[in-house]
């Protein structure tokens, strides 16, 4: 504990004094910091079908930690059967690799691990959350690592939809859905829709925000085939903005 003799010279006790008032506000705003999931890409299955995911860590506030996995129909871009895979301990002093390896688990009924690692596709463009010169609402890629490309480059763009304060926002914040576009360069820059919220889900929480985080080809019979369109979803946290991650599919 810091105490002040009243018997120093004024302009020292008020700069003390000064000193302390700013120490307390600095302990008591502290440093804020929301959850940010990691993502990790799983693959494809074998014949491209499904598409998996996983993004993990610990909740801020609680410090439990938390594995979620997506298996994705690439055809109909919506969830498998029996999906997501969603496993929280809530013990904070469980580890996160628990958290994960339960998940993993439970999503073997549905691919398995070994057949996802076998087909993981092709990362063709990655941004993290943190990126600070990147475009967050534009990718473009060449889809595969050949050159002189064969393929046709592969373009999304992402615009946001003001849906208002929603009850999940609790008065926080007004919730945005999104729309995701598929630009067509070799046709004259056509777009076309691939994605485009009409509503947001409550499991999304109250969405602020979203940016293109990656995209994930996959080529069967010698051509790309399909792709999975990684997106970070900027949400309102408990500590602060939290991050989540969801993926749209589709066909090259």
């Amino acid at each position: 504990m810091i105490m002040l003799s009243f018997q120093q010279e004024p302009a020292l006790r008020f700069a003390r004094l000064s000193s302390l008032l700013i120490l307390a506000c600095t302990m008591a705003t502290g440093v804020r910091a929301g959850d940010v999931a990691e993502l990790a890409i799983l693959g494809f299955s074998q014949n491209g079908s499904i598409f998996a995911f996983e993004e993990y860590g610990v909740q801020d506030g609680s410090g439990f930690p938390y594995a979620n996995r997506y298996y994705i129909d690439t055809a109909t871009d919506s969830y498998m059967k029996g999906t997501p895979v969603r496993v929280r301990i809530d013990d904070e002093n469980a580890s996160l690799q628990a958290a994960r390896d339960k998940a993993r688990e439970q999503g073997e009924a549905i691919v398995t691990q070994s057949e996802l690692s076998a087909h993981r596709g092709y990362t063709a463009g990655s941004n993290a959350v943190t990126e600070l010169s990147a475009d967050p609402l534009r990718m473009a890629v060449n889809p595969r690592p050949v050159f002189p490309a064969i393929d046709k480059p592969l373009e999304f763009r992402l615009e946001a939809i003001p849906f208002g304060e929603l009850e999940q926002c609790h008065g926080m914040g007004e919730a945005r859905g999104f729309r995701l576009l598929r630009i067509d360069a070799t046709d004259g820059g056509s777009t076309r829709i691939v994605h485009e919220d009409k509503s947001v889900p409550q499991s999304r929480g109250c969405p602020t925000g979203y940016s293109i985080g990656a995209i994930q080809t996959f080529a069967s019979e010698g051509s790309v085939s399909h792709y999975a369109v990684l997106i970070a979803v900027q949400k309102i946290g408990f500590e602060g903005p939290d991050y989540r991650w969801m993926a749209v599919t589709g066909k090259f």
